[in-house]
This record gives C-alpha cells, sequence and structure tokens, in this order.
C-alpha cells in the first residue's frame, strides 16, 4: 500500500505537489492521471525517495522508502527504461540490482523469461530496442517479488503483443493482492486496465474514485432511439419522469434511463424500435471534461489557409510585382 498525506514539493515558487493526500489500495490497479505538467512524475519520484518532500509524507508499506530494508522487495518500479547501463548485458544489469538487494540470482533468469528476454539476456543493453528497453525496466521492478510495483508509461515502446502482455500482467499482480500504480497518457489502454483512478492537475488532488464512477461523474451518457412511431413512447417515457431529446440525425436521447425500461415500454405501446443502443461515454471525454482547466501546456490551432479569389490573387501578383 501506498499512502499519501498532505504531499508537497516545491520548485522555485512553483508547487509541483501541492498538499496531494491519498491511499493506493492493494488487490486492484490504480491509474495515475494527469495532464502534462500535473505532478505525476514528482509524486512518483518522490515515493520512491528520489526527491525529499517540502512537506507532509509518503509511506510504502507503513515506511518511508528509505527505512524498507532491501527496497526492491517491497517496491518495484519502473520510471526511465533508460536507467540500465549501456555496456552491461541485460542480465549483468539485474544481477547487479539483485546482489544489492540481496536477491536470489536464480531470480534474475525467471524475470528475464517473464519478460521475454531470455534470448538476449547477455547482449548490451545499449543494443536494445525501446521495447526491449521497456520490458528490462519492468523486469528490474519485478526482481525483488515486491508487493507494490509501480509503471510510469509501461506500454511505451511495446508492440500490440507487447501491450497485451503489460496489461495482463498488471491485472495478474493485481489480482494476487499487490498493490498496482500506474500512470499513462493512454486512455484507452487505461480504460481497458485501471480499476480505479487518481487524477491530478497542477499537483492537487482531482480525484480518488473507481473507474466507472469517474465517468459517470465527468461524462455525459444516454439511451439512443430510433423509432418511426416516437410520440407514443414519448408519451410513456414523460410518465416515467424521462424526458427525452431529439438529435440531429433524428434519434432521440434519453439520460438516466435502463434501456431495459425503455424495451419495455415501446413493447406496451406496440412501437417498434430501429435502434435502442446505450451510448456510454470514454474515459477520454471523461478526463478532458475534468482536467479542462488544468491544462498548463495548450497548443494553439493551427491557422487555416486563406481561400484564394480572383481579388486576392490579383492583389498579391500587384504587391509581388511591387518590390522587384
Amino acid at each position: 500500500m501506498i499512502e499519501m498525506c498532505e504531499l508537497t514539493k516545491r520548485y522555485g515558487d512553483k508547487p509541483a505537489v501541492d498538499s496531494l493526500s491519498c491511499t493506493v489500495r492493494p488487490g486492484r490497479v490504480t491509474g495515475f492521471l494527469g495532464p502534462n505538467g500535473a505532478g505525476k512524475s514528482t509524486t512518483m519520484r518522490l515515493i520512491l525517495g528520489l526527491d525529499r518532500p517540502d512537506g507532509g509524507r509518503v509511506l510504502v508499506d507503513g515506511k518511508p522508502y528509505d527505512r524498507l530494508p532491501a527496497p526492491l522487495t517491497r517496491i518495484g518500479a519502473l520510471l526511465e527504461a533508460s536507467a540500465a547501463q549501456g555496456g552491461r548485458s541485460a542480465r549483468d544489469h539485474l544481477l547487479w540490482l539483485a546482489r544489492s538487494n540481496r536477491i536470489p540470482d536464480r531470480r534474475v533468469d525467471e524475470v528475464l523469461r517473464e519478460v521475454g528476454l531470455q534470448d538476449v539476456a547477455r547482449k548490451r543493453s545499449a543494443g536494445f530496442s525501446l521495447g526491449m528497453g521497456q520490458r528490462l525496466g519492468i523486469a528490474a521492478a519485478l526482481l525483488g517479488d515486491p508487493s507494490v510495483v509501480m509503471f510510469d508509461e509501461p506500454v511505451n515502446g511495446l508492440d500490440p503483443e507487447g501491450i497485451l502482455w503489460i496489461r495482463t500482467l498488471m491485472k495478474g499482480l493485481a489480482a494476487e493482492g499487490r498493490t498496482v500504480f500506474v500512470s499513462s497518457h493512454l486512455m484507452s489502454e487505461m480504460a481497458l486496465t485501471a480499476d480505479h483512478l487518481v487524477v491530478i492537475g497542477r499537483g492537487r488532488l482531482l480525484a480518488d474514485v473507481p473507474m466507472e464512477e469517474f465517468i459517470d461523474r465527468n461524462a455525459r451518457s444516454f439511451v439512443r432511439i430510433r423509432t418511426p412511431r416516437p410520440e407514443s413512447l414519448l408519451d410513456a417515457l414523460a410518465v416515467e419522469g424521462l424526458t427525452a431529446v431529439s438529435a440531429p440525425d433524428g434519434t432521440w436521447e434519453v439520460e438516466g434511463a435502463d434501456p431495459a425500461r425503455i424495451a419495455a415500454l415501446a413493447a406496451e405501446r406496440g412501437v417498434v424500435l430501429d435502434e435502442l443502443s446505450p451510448q456510454r461515454a470514454s474515459l477520454e471525454e471523461a478526463f478532458m471534461q475534468m482536467t479542462a482547466d488544468e491544462v498548463e501546456y495548450r497548443g494553439a490551432p493551427r491557422a487555416q489557409p486563406r481561400e484564394t479569389t480572383p481579388e486576392t490573387a490579383t492583389t498579391a501578383t500587384t504587391a509581388t510585382e511591387a518590390t522587384r
């Protein structure tokens, strides 16, 4: 378990982490979300003792990181895949980590097989692709068989098979009762992986809720209806206290309704339904809605090219000739 209490870190006058309090619990995958510059990487560094907080505290299984004996056996982390010394082989890199944390040598070969690097174990990591480097970083995180694992952008550089593998791995670790804390900007992947979300913006906690609740709170979901006889069904919905809103494509949208109940009402009135489909908002939509005011780095829309008309073309030609 990871416990953060009023955790604060400033760089100059700017707070990178601002009185952050939350608990990352075992037995589930907790997604850690926020816009660029929100303080996610700084928070992870504070958890691992790589930065010192200006206020508050963070505990891993009840202790600060610097008081954990053989810390790799308590918490494993992937923050930067390039952290391995390039002149060492993958096996030697892990062997060095294992011996410095009193982990048996046999564990090195076990995690190399687990991440699929057994065939390149004796090759220097400097020649690894980005995806291979990610796998090596994940192997290092798993080396001590820790109760807490923390990943920052774990699917970076992985191919589709690798993405499915790391997703299955994280879910499996959580099912074993471990604490899994993962940061990513890939909303589609997070939606498939995380059970719970911690969302921050400008270093402050914005949400600490289950995935489903986060989407329901921050984005619109509705049931779409298409029927040649809407009037009769609309009357029945009104009796139930439900309002249907007409959409431009000729369908009707009903919020807060059970599709099964709508189907039953249509059957009672003898109304044919050409479409009855729940439309649930995506995690991306909910995230964009919640963090709309927290984005620090926002790109400007690209200017559209001006249309060329005979008049503007003549003016441009005259201006060009005047400068010759």
